[in-house]
């Protein structure tokens, strides 16, 4: 039974041109119980802004163009049925109109990939930023967001891909009940279209449902090229957001293991940027070839363990890779500085410092392509210990040797880690905390992830350094044992040795000193108690071990 002159509940539709609204609209003006209006801001766009189009003074002659009489009399007029839906075009939202359109009714985004909109775009009007208008777009999402209404997101892609998921889910969103005649449409012209219809509608005329994607696109026209760059990043905001959503099935958005990572600051290269934003291009060596050096530094009570010597370090492995045009020392720090400062991470961090050869001019190994000088990346995340150290680690052998001095030698502390990961899938697979990897002669070398010590009568053992990384908390632990007379023995270690010990345990940045309970299924659950209480007395000596104070301008 239709309804006469009643308030009715309007459902404003926000997108870009050229962004499958129209077809949208079609779908919605199918349901019985929904009235459409097809951009009922255009003609108060035109008289205020002044732009041209084909149809400009039809259109001026036969719409209203007082933008709040329409809004207050068209758009939340009354109606004949329960909702009216409203095609916006967010460039259309200009100065002047009242706030009442944004606070009322019910508010979703649409938003399609410029690659798409461009080229089909320029058929009719020359594409410009400020005519795409996805800056707009992203002003009406944050002010929606502000008004306590942040909007569905949902993606053109994929109500071409899944039509019928897509419209379900936005009508939930919508609290509106979903109806099937949403998924068809006739053929022709339709009488809601706008008077702009036969300069832009031409191809969904033709269409009776939404199109699956085409398979292989059209080439992009290179003249759009700088247009793309500039629209990208607002497209990209958006999507962010709308990863989040039920329509995105094939890519969820994952559940972050501390969230509040979420929302992290992080330096690539001369900038700090947003989480989201913090990529490297895929000229880069890292990409190219894992050409980068590495550094994983911790953060304690605003101080910074053993800054000093990472940073020797990763200047070392840069000189041992031939590394050019690097940044100084006293700049590295401060970009360290300023990140965790600008993240507000004074405690329980951790820092994943990296330095690659830097971007190159064209795809290949060859590092004279780097003539851009190298990126460095400060990341730095809320991260407890990695390893649970009131529990103990098992720890399996992986078959998996680690690199000798005649591969790669392991004092460089490079990004190329496949030798590592491989032994880690080991461990994973044994159901293991990490994987314990021998050198070429069958000797204990190292963990996966750490450095390993074992205790025998008293006397601390751990391999010598010739095939494992020389960890700056593996020297830290052997210095303190040494000033208390301890006896420490640097050498060449069998892997029946671990089997046997009294104590084993590892240590590293991620984890700092981690008792270990199981090597190979051999189990020493006696010296655990002890274990644990000698690694947590050791751990928070090496916290308060050569720590670097950071400015903190407040």
């Amino acid at each position: 039974m239709e309804r006469r002159n009643e308030e009715i509940e309007v459902i404003h539709s926000w997108s870009a041109p050229r962004s499958l609204s129209t077809s949208l609209m079609y779908s919605f003006a199918q349901r019985d119980d929904m009235e459409v209006l097809d951009e009922p801001l255009y003609a108060n766009f035109l008289r205020v802004t002044g732009v041209e189009r084909p149809y400009r003074e039809e259109l001026l002659s036969k719409m209203d163009s007082d933008g709040n009489k329409v809004v207050k009399e068209i758009i939340f007029g009354p109606g004949q049925k329960k909702y009216r839906y409203c095609k916006h075009i967010a460039k259309q939202r200009v100065p002047g109109l009242t706030d009442e359109l944004m606070k009322k009714g019910k508010h979703f985004i649409l938003i399609r990939n410029p690659l798409n909109i461009l080229p089909s775009f320029e058929k009719v009007v020359a594409p410009s930023f400020l005519e795409l208008g996805l800056a707009s777009l992203v002003s009406v999402y944050s002010e929606l967001c502000e008004l306590g209404k942040p909007p569905p997101i949902i993606d053109a892609t994929v109500l071409q891909e899944n039509p019928e998921a897509a419209l379900h889910g936005l009508c939930e969103d919508l609290n509106i009940p979903f109806q099937a005649s949403m998924l068809k449409w006739e053929a022709g012209p339709k009488s809601v279209d706008g008077i702009w219809a036969p300069w832009w509608y031409k191809r969904v005329h033709n269409s009776t449902a939404f199109a699956p994607p085409r398979k292989y696109p059209s080439p992009f026209p290179s003249s759009l090229y700088d247009l793309l760059e500039q629209s990208l990043p607002f497209y990209n905001m958006l999507r962010h957001h709308a990863l989040r959503s039920r329509y995105f099935i094939k890519s969820p958005h994952p559940k972050l293991p501390n969230s509040a990572n979420e929302k992290l600051l992080v330096w690539v290269d001369n900038d700090i940027v947003p989480r989201e934003s913090a990529k490297v291009s895929v000229f880069d060596s890292v990409v190219q070839g894992g050409d980068a050096v590495w550094e994983g530094i911790r953060v304690y009570s605003g101080k910074i363990f053993k800054l000093e010597e990472h940073l020797d370090r990763l200047f070392d492995s840069s000189k041992a890779l031939a590394f050019r045009n690097m940044p100084t020392r006293e700049e590295v720090k401060e970009a360290i500085f300023k990140t965790l400062i600008r993240n507000g991470m004074f405690d329980n961090a951790h820092i994943r410092l990296t330095l690659t050869r830097g971007k190159k001019v064209t795809s290949g190994m060859n590092p004279s392509l780097n003539l851009y000088g190298c990126t460095l990346i400060v990341l730095a995340e809320w991260k407890p210990l990695v390893y649970d150290n009131t529990r103990g680690l098992t720890l399996v052998t992986a078959t998996t040797r680690r690199n000798s001095p005649n591969n790669l030698d392991s004092k460089i502390h490079h990004n190329n880690l496949l030798n590592n990961i491989l032994a880690k899938i080991e461990g994973n697979n044994a159901q293991a905390d990490d994987a314990i990897m021998l050198d070429k002669d069958g000797y204990v070398s190292e963990t996966n992830a750490t450095n390993i010590f074992l205790v025998k009568k008293g006397c601390i053992v751990t391999p010598n350094a010739d095939n494992c990384l020389p960890g700056i908390t593996r020297a830290t632990v052997m210095e303190l044992a040494i000033k208390e007379n301890l006896v420490v023995d640097e050498r060449r270690v069998s892997l029946s040795e671990f089997h046997t010990a009294d104590e084993v345990w590892t240590t590293g940045s991620m984890g700092e000193l981690s008792p270990v309970i199981r090597v190979d299924g051999r189990m020493n659950l006696a010296c655990l108690y002890q274990l644990t209480k000698s690694v947590e007395i050791y751990s928070s000596r090496v916290r308060s071990s050569c720590l670097e104070t950071f400015p903190q301008e407040r």
